[in-house]
């Protein structure tokens, strides 16, 4: 056998055994610690902890630099998504972080230069350093709110310079590294940037910069509360342009964010069969197999899972194809549906379960929480309308469901 045939077993062998390990430590492990994490809102340091101790922690980075090649570009994004899949059924917050992590690595494998992936992508394949990627400047305001939100960016000759906030900074205080998503034009983030196509910035910020600070009593929410999502202060924070990763607009003008959309729906799936799990055990510790109507809500749950691992192996089959075009359509629509089916089929779960599920430290009522506040991530409305939109070849911004003018 010729070693290039060799390495390749060796690599299918690999990727088996660390599902395998994955599977057991979701089942064993990460579920054990939900509830803890969850009314601590706490960082599950611990479980990215198992993750490095596993292999797993550079899941979408080049095999080549020591990852395992789960991604699009590797042609192997189904396998990351298992993963995810598998986490969130453990436990929805910590696939979020999770997923930041693997977001931001795979904008390094694919826009940063090879000296930077060999320094970063190298921490987190020998030292287990997590990562997160923050856009959050919302620019509406709150009736009660009374500062603004949003950072201001000042060109060096060797860097930047950022002040302001962002919010919605998962793994604040557990990430060591964060991509941010900034303006030169002002305050917005990738979402209501002016003219991101010539001004957004993507800054790796080494997030033991003593310049910058978290406020935890941010975020304080009925779900999703382990993925600590604090406000993030950056006060002269300077970033060398050694950091700067990508050319300005790249985010945009590669469809980055269309690359991510469809993780989420995968974490919704996930979410969903924890919740159907949650329900068969009930009936079937009750006796209640028999009742015609607890027939009619397991058939519905068991279609819509059924229907979202169909969408979401035709996804992971354009995009490991390299069909981006037809992918970013097809991962909207997954999206839409992952969001609809999840809720409609949690909500059938608790039908089932009556209201003691809805009774902590029930599994069943974390699950409705965590994926109460996740699905406002997008707002579905906007990404009806870009689906309609696009069947009706009208121009819209596919990434953040919006019109283009």
């Amino acid at each position: 056998m010729n070693k290039t045939i060799t390495k390749i077993f060796e690599r299918q062998s690999n990727r088996q055994e660390v599902l395998d390990k994955l599977n057991t430590l979701s089942r064993e492990v990460f579920l054990q610690r939900a509830a803890a994490y969850d009314s601590n809102a706490a960082f599950p340091e611990e479980n990215f902890d198992d993750l490095f101790s596993i292999g797993a922690m550079a899941a979408p980075v080049d095999p080549e630099l020591g990852g395992l090649g789960w991604a699009p570009a590797y042609a192997n994004v189904f396998l990351l998504w298992q993963m995810t899949r598998a986490i969130a059924k453990a436990d929805l917050s910590f696939a979020r972080c999770w997923e930041g992590h693997n977001n931001a690595l795979m904008l390094i494998d694919r826009l940063a230069n090879s000296a930077q992936k060999k320094r970063w992508l190298g921490e987190v394949v020998e030292k287990g350093a997590r990562w997160a990627a923050w856009s959050g400047e919302p620019q509406s305001k709150l009736p009660q709110q009374k500062y603004s939100i949003g950072t201001r960016i000042e060109k060096r000759a060797d860097g930047y310079v950022i002040n302001g906030n962002k919010v919605f900074a998962t793994s604040a205080p557990g990430a060591n590294w964060a991509i941010l998503l900034v303006s030169l034009a002002g305050p917005g983030g990738a979402r209501e940037v002016v003219d991101g196509e010539n001004n957004l910035l993507m800054l790796a910020c080494d997030l033991s910069d003593a310049s910058i600070s978290f406020e935890g009593n941010w975020w304080d929410p009925i779900g999703m509360r382990s993925t600590v999502s604090y406000k993030v202060n950056f006060n002269n924070t300077f970033i060398h342009q050694d950091n700067c990763i990508g050319k300005i607009g790249e985010y945009l003008t590669q469809g980055m964010q269309s690359c991510f959309t469809p993780h989420y729906a995968v974490s919704f799936l996930g979410a969903l069969e924890a919740a159907y799990d949650c329900a068969l055990e009930t009936v079937r510790s009750q006796g209640r197999q028999n009742d015609p109507y607890v027939q009619h809500h397991i058939a519905k749950v068991a279609l819509n899972i059924e229907t979202l691992d169909l969408w979401l192996a035709h996804v992971a089959y354009k995009l490991d194809h390299q069909d981006h075009a037809d992918a970013r359509d097809a991962a909207n629509k997954f999206r839409f549906l992952a969001e609809q089916l999840a809720e409609d089929g949690v909500k059938r779960c608790i039908k089932i379960c009556g209201a003691r599920c809805l009774n902590k430290p029930s599994q069943l009522e974390r699950i409705y929480r965590d994926l109460t506040i996740y699905v406002q991530h997008d707002n579905d409305d906007h990404i009806l309308a870009t689906i309609g939109r696009s069947e009706l070849g009208l121009p819209v911004d596919k990434s953040f469901f919006k019109l283009k003018v």
